[in-house]
């Protein structure tokens, strides 16, 4: 009982615990990439502290306590005796230096998404719903430049200037996904992956494709933004069925 008293007076405990709980899922579903993809999310107002997994830690075994928690500007503890991964550190820190709309950001290699971003047209067209969800609200990035370290970081932070823009297909690679909260983020990512495999099996069929309207698929795009809560009741459920299981994603 003491040890999980003391792991909730750390500081950001319930940042900690959605960030877990976002990792342990992502896995469930499959959508993380062995000990390689990486989380970030920002705790204090200017942006520049956030919390990131520890280096390659399975996304299924990660705890609200023992994530990192690391400064934007302050590049010490890569040579410390609990280092992040350098490429999550390169992406991440630029990232949160340079995008201070980017409270959160989840990179991943899910299956479908990867698929999308290997394609020599890696545009998602609005074929439905989910589609229509990210229309005009992403960019493609076509200058893969390697691993994530510090140069490459700082190139796909400048990616994200326009605020619309949520998404990163990152060609040759997988995606970033970025929102204001582990929720907001979380959410985005697991409809760009459901929308990217509905994408990727209609091709598959090789029939013509159903295209909605520019127009239809913008007031889709605005009305599921608007949509109250579905974000944060996503995340409320997963945690629910965590809890449920006795998961130790909250220790």
């Amino acid at each position: 009982m003491a040890g999980t008293e003391l792991r909730r007076n750390m500081d950001h405990w319930q940042d900690r615990v959605d960030l877990a709980a976002a990792f342990r899922w992502t896995a469930r579903l499959n959508m993380h990439e062995g000990v390689s993809n990486h989380f970030s999310l920002v705790v204090n107002d200017e942006g520049t502290r956030f919390l990131m997994n520890r280096n390659q830690v399975h996304f299924s075994r990660i705890k609200a306590s023992e994530l990192l928690e690391l400064d934007a500007t302050d590049p010490a503890p890569l040579s410390g005796p609990d280092v992040p991964d350098a490429t999550a550190w390169g992406l991440h820190s630029a990232i949160h230096r340079h995008c201070p709309h980017a409270r959160c950001a989840m990179h991943v290699h899910s299956i479908h998404a990867t698929v999308l971003a290997s394609l020599a047209d890696s545009r998602l067209p609005p074929i439905d719903q989910n589609c229509a969800t990210f229309f005009d609200r992403y960019v493609i990035d076509d200058n893969y430049g390697g691993l994530a370290f510090e140069q490459e970081g700082e190139r796909c932070a400048g990616l994200f200037a326009d605020p619309r823009h949520k998404v990163m297909i990152m060609g040759n690679h997988g995606i970033l996904v970025i929102g204001e909260n582990v929720a907001d983020t979380f959410n985005r990512m697991y409809f760009f992956e459901r929308a990217a495999e509905t994408y990727i099996r209609a091709l598959q069929t090789g029939q013509p494709l159903r295209m909605l309207p520019d127009d239809v698929a913008e007031t889709t795009a605005r009305e599921l933004e608007d949509y109250p809560e579905q974000a944060e009741r996503h995340l409320a459920e997963l945690k629910a069925i965590l809890d449920d299981e006795g998961n130790s994603y909250a220790q």
